[in-house]
């Protein structure tokens, strides 16, 4: 019988120095995980990287971190064999990477939508592709998308819109992937309470957000809490294994589809 714990497991998750990808490296390190390389985008992010990695060594686990701009094709393909000659191999991957531009369509500009392209759309292809090539049979790969899939709003065209055909790479990946025991999946979180979030909200969308969920009143913050996000990637690579090529929506009832 294919074991699908996380303990004995190595893991690779993209963006995992700070916010959830830093909750989810430090988790997976304490549910057992061999070893966990994380991955963090440029000098700015190097001091938290650090931070992660000594906490992933605390729990018990092997630690790397790789620095890297994923919004070229050779960088993902680049970061997926330094972590795989580190690890031993791979068994799960994450991708926690995104950008967010809040802005009237008509108000963005092309250099604009071609970053927000270049970080959640095509550095989320590449990174699928890689784990295609890379992760192990019988492995798993989760990419962070938005609950912004599901809302009928102004104002995100470029993130929701860059973020959106991920959903379509998840299906085709998970068909492609399916004969190896892969499973593929994406999480659509709700506004999440880290720094991501505030650059773009004024303060009246701010107090929107943290009361818009149906189960608002229960968080601590009234946004989405990342550690009520990392159970369900947790669960996804491992026991959740039979669910594939879905994005599941998890904001305590900010969107639905």
């Amino acid at each position: 019988m294919t074991d699908h714990s996380i303990r004995g497991k190595s893991v690779l998750i993209a963006g995992g120095a700070k916010n959830l990808g830093g909750l989810l490296a430090r988790d997976f390190a304490e549910q057992g995980a061999r070893a966990v390389a994380i991955h963090y985008n440029s000098a700015a992010t190097k001091a938290p990287s650090e931070e992660t990695v000594a906490a992933i060594k605390a729990a018990g686990a092997n630690a790397f971190a790789f620095q890297a701009d994923l919004t070229g094709a050779s960088a993902v393909e680049k970061l997926f064999a330094d972590a795989k000659a580190a690890l031993g191999g791979i068994d799960i991957a994450v991708n926690t990477v995104g950008k967010v531009v809040k802005k009237p369509l008509v108000d963005i500009t092309e250099a604009e939508y071609d970053e927000m392209t270049a970080v959640n759309s095509k550095s989320a292809f590449f990174f699928l592709k890689e784990a295609g090539k890379n992760v192990s049979d019988n492995g798993k790969v989760c990419t962070l998308v938005t609950s912004l899939l599901g809302a009928f709003t102004p104002f995100y065209a470029a993130y929701a819109g860059t973020k959106a055909p991920v959903e379509h790479f998840t299906r085709a990946a998970a068909k492609e992937f399916g004969d190896r025991g892969i499973s593929v999946t994406a999480i659509g979180a709700g506004p999440m309470d880290t720094p991501f979030f505030y650059p773009a909200e004024g303060a009246d969308a701010v107090a929107y957000h943290k009361t818009a969920s149906a189960l608002s009143k229960f968080s601590t913050t009234g946004l989405t809490d990342i550690e009520d996000i990392v159970p369900f990637i947790r669960f996804l690579v491992s026991d959740g294994w039979w669910m594939t090529g879905q994005t599941i929506l998890v904001n305590g009832g900010y969107t639905t589809k």
